[in-house]
């Protein structure tokens, strides 16, 4: 039974580290995994990566829909 709910999960690329992940949550129309997630959550404003995880973030600002 493990092996089927195993083949049934959903992997989505996370916009922090554009890796295929199956667990995460969703921002909007954009996917953060747990992992990123965590890291995010954990890191000091005076951290040189936190810079970078808001302009990864801006992604998820902007809408995927043109018209």
């Amino acid at each position: 039974m493990g092996s089927l709910l195993a083949k049934n999960q959903i992997w989505e690329t996370c916009v922090i580290c554009e890796q295929t992940k199956s667990a995460g949550i969703h921002l909007y129309t954009s996917f953060i995994c747990t992992d990123c997630e965590s890291i995010m959550i954990k890191t000091d404003t005076s951290d040189p990566k936190y810079k970078y995880y808001v302009e990864k973030l801006r992604k998820v600002t902007k809408s995927g829909i043109y018209s």
